[in-house]
Parts: C-alpha cells; structure tokens; sequence
C-alpha cells in the first residue's frame, strides 16, 4: 500500500555489510510511534524524514511505517478524521505531505497494529512489528522513539532483523514521569527500563538534545528540520526587512502584532504551560505599564480548560485562542514566540519560529543549545534575566536570519547531520570489551524477552491487555476490547 519504493533484494541479516549510510543501495526503514492527523512530533518528524531521506538522489529505498488505529481508539486521538482503512489514511498522510514539501517524494508506507493507552496518552504497539517488514528491505531501521517502540517489544530483536539499528531520542519520558504521583520511584525505574531495552534493541542512539538521560552508544545532534513553509517564510522577512533598512522611507516593523507575543503547543500542563504561567505572572508583578508582557496562546489538549482557568484567576494576560497553524497568517505578525518549556527535547516551534524570522524566549537548558546559536534566540536562567530578555523583544527589531542559519534550520541539512550521526561506529578492537558489550545486550534482550512473554505481567506493566500477537483479521477489520492500564500510567 505505497508508491515508489524498491525493495532491496539481500537487504536483510544475510547481506555483506556496505561501508556507509550513504552508499546507493541501502534500505530505510523508519518506525515511530504516531501517525497523521494525530498532530504530534512523533507523527511529523519521521513522515518528513522519510520524504527527505527519499529525495537525496541516491537511489536510496525508504520505508514509513506507522501505527493504525482500530476505530475504538481513532475516536480518542482523531475524532474528526475517522478511516475505515489503512489505505485511506495513507492518501490523508500524502494529501498533507504535498502541501508541505515542494517535490514528490517516492517512498512507501506501512502500517502496523497499535492501541491508544489512555492513562500514557500515548500509542503502544501491538505484536511484533519486525513482522511487517519484509526480510529483504530488513537494511536500516529508524526506530523514531526505540524506548516507547520497544518497552512492551515480545519477539524479534530488532539488531538481529536489521543490518543496522538507529534509535533517536524524541521524547523526555523521566520528565512526564517526574511529574507524576510517586514520580522520583518512577523516574528511577524508567530510567533503567529505558536504558535496558534502547541497548538490546539498537547498535546506536542519537540524542535530539542532552536533556534526555544517558544511553549507549549514544552520540548528541538535532537531526529535525522545519517544513519549507515556515523557511520561506523566513526568506521574505528577511528580503522585507532588508528593503526596510535599504528605503529613505522606514514603515516600521515588519511585524504587525507589535507588543504581543506568543506561545503555541499542546495544551497539556506538561508541555511548558505551567512555567509560561509562572514566568508571565512574576514578570508582570514588578514590569512597568510600558514594559507589560501581554500575549497570545494557540493550540489544544487535555489541559486547555485547566490551564485557561488557573490562568483567569490569576488574572494574567493571556488569551487563549484554540489550535492553530503555526505557518497560517494568523501566527506571522507576531514578532517574538515565547517558550519556557522544559520538558522538550528539541522544540519543533521553537526551530519554526526562528524559521520565520522572530525573535525566540527560552530557558538556557540542553534542549535549546542548538537553538542559542542563533542570533535571534534569547536565553535566560533565572527571573532577572527573563525580564531583560523580555523588555529586549518588545523594543528590539529580529535581525533578517541570514541564509547559513536558515540552511540549518531545513530538512536537507538535519538529513546530512542524520546519516553522520547515523553512521555506524568502528569496530571494538578489545577483545574482553567487545564480549562484554555483546553478552550484556544478550542478556537484556534474553530478560526482556521472558518478561514480555507474559499476558499478565504485560497487564501490569501498562503493556495493555490483547497486545502480545498481531491481530489474527486484517488492520481494517481489527476490533480489540477496551483499553486497561497498569500500575506504571498516569495517576
């Protein structure tokens, strides 16, 4: 149910190893955790990797493969865009893709089974899902997310399906679990958990941010791009605030909105919006009438009536406006985009919004080190310089971002920086270190294997009942029961 992909005859285990990612006959196969319309990093991200990934030029064969919903659990996550088959949420998926990219890229997509889990507000797969990749496309696999895809994993070790296992690092999971009732017991347990199977699963770990824990074999680099919409749009503001500078007539900012500013995300409390209540609240305690920070907050999630009623009662200046798209022409008169989240791993937002040429609030935390490179974006660690950086944007001019910092920000360059970080390591040339590497991955795939045998332990976990076997019908016909969560979700 694709279009344009090859299949590499001798891609799987039994083929020569080929010296680099980049050699023309190679195979991708990237799997992550959510799907369009579900409008999530972990849905986005992968989909534009693969188009990308796809239109290199090398000759290269990538595979998306992507979770489908039963319609029990579409009425959870995508109420309003309803598939009776895996095959008409692909054409959604292309649909959505086209305007987004400025080729037509050739790759194919896949479907696996999976379930919303309720009290994770997140997809678990279901079965194996090695089993729905072909043994000759078995080159490379992207695992968008390998701790999610593999916590409840029973079967096949993805190291031994593949050639080559690439895990990157999306989502900070010890962060959502800190929060949480009991939630130092169960960072600690996750961190382990999470360690344990992103080791027996993968040969190597790409970290978006240092604001994840450790992993092995892991190196650090923000392999996500932005999507060409918000690059041109950052093309014309600059091009327009060049002729602003170059005119004997100045029209005054290239921003409409003036002394407003922005936040948009998920509404959730976990995705920044306790500290943007917190940071707008004592900011405007002591900020002279001149200097007030008013602004406006776009998006939707669990939290929205929470967050906007806490917010009303503390009588602080913001407006909540519902979801919206961050390259519609409703968010391109803002001139600064404030994000004090610290839970991200890498803000996609936050790359947009530079992107398109305004000035960026954050925290000075790992997961905005690559952004602070960037003229326009503006850090802080403490109340007093949150203030300076706020009385700086609403007085200051962005400057036009110039073409180098805009090329990071693309897809084309967060590919390149993906198959360097990709790239296998060198061989261990100790002998009593390589044993002691490849017997402590055998023995934690070997005990996550027995322990994800287990219907009821599963259960327990959070696994989900009914989530150890495929499902025995076709996807479009798959009915599971009711979804049950285990004494690790959410309480």
């Amino acid at each position: 149910m694709g279009r344009g992909g090859r299949s590499r005859s001798g891609a799987g285990a039994s083929r020569a190893t080929p010296a680099t990612l980049r050699d023309p006959d190679r195979h991708f196969t990237i799997v992550t955790t959510a799907s369009l319309p579900w409008m999530t990093g972990t849905s986005v991200n992968p989909l534009l990797r693969a188009a990308y990934m796809a239109n290199r030029g090398d000759e290269c064969g990538v595979t998306l493969l992507v979770p489908w919903l039963a319609p029990c659990d579409q009425k959870l996550v995508h109420p309003n865009a309803m598939f009776q088959t895996p095959e008409e949420q692909q054409q959604y998926i292309r649909s959505w893709l086209a305007g987004r990219v400025d080729f037509d890229p050739k790759f194919e997509i896949h479907f696996y089974p999976g379930r919303y889990a309720i009290d994770k507000g997140s997809i678990v797969p279901v079965g194996d899902i090695t089993d729905y990749v072909p043994d000759n496309e078995a080159d490379v696999a992207v695992l968008e997310e390998p701790e999610h895809l593999t916590w409840f994993h029973h079967g096949k070790r993805w190291t031994h399906k593949f050639q080559h296992v690439v895990g990157i690092i999306h989502t900070n999971y010890l962060e959502y679990a800190r929060r949480e009732k009991d939630g130092d017991k169960k960072e600690v347990l996750l961190r382990g958990v999470n360690a344990f199977v992103a080791r027996a699963h993968c040969h190597k770990i790409i970290k978006l941010s240092d604001a994840v824990q450790d992993f092995a074999r892991s190196v650090t680099v923000n392999v996500h791009g932005v999507s060409p919409h918000f690059i041109e749009v950052g093309r014309k503001i600059a091009a327009a605030a060049k002729d602003n500078t170059e005119s004997e007539e100045k029209v005054g900012s290239t921003f409409g909105k003036g002394k407003v500013g922005y936040f948009i995300g998920k509404v959730v409390w976990a995705k920044g919006y306790l500290e943007l209540l917190e940071r707008v609240k004592e900011y405007n305690a002591t900020a002279a009438s001149k200097d007030k920070l008013i602004m406006d907050v776009f998006g939707d999630g669990d939290d929205f009536k929470a967050v906007k009623d806490s917010a009303a009662r503390q009588q602080l200046a913001l407006t909540f406006h519902g979801r919206a798209d961050h390259a519609g022409d409703v968010i391109r008169g803002y001139k600064f985009f404030i994000n004090p989240s610290l839970s991200d791993v890498v803000a996609t937002t936050t790359a947009e919004a530079l992107a398109m040429g305004k000035f960026v609030v954050c925290a000075r935390h790992p997961s905005n080190e690559f952004f602070s490179t960037f003229k326009n974006c503006l850090t802080y660690s403490n109340p007093d310089e949150f203030a300076e950086c706020v009385r700086e944007v609403l007085h200051g001019e962005p400057e036009p971002i110039s073409p180098g910092d805009l090329h990071r920000l693309t897809w084309q360059a967060a590919t390149e920086r993906f198959l360097d970080a990709a790239e296998p390591d060198p061989p261990e040339q100790n002998i009593v270190r390589k044993v002691r590497s490849l017997l402590g991955d055998w023995v934690s795939a070997k005990f996550h294997n027995m322990l994800t045998a287990s219907e009821a332990v599963r259960c327990l976990v959070g696994g989900g009942a009914g989530t150890l076997l495929r499902p025995g019908t076709g996807l479009a016909n798959w009915r599971p029961d009711i979804w049950s969560g285990g004494i690790m979700d959410r309480k």
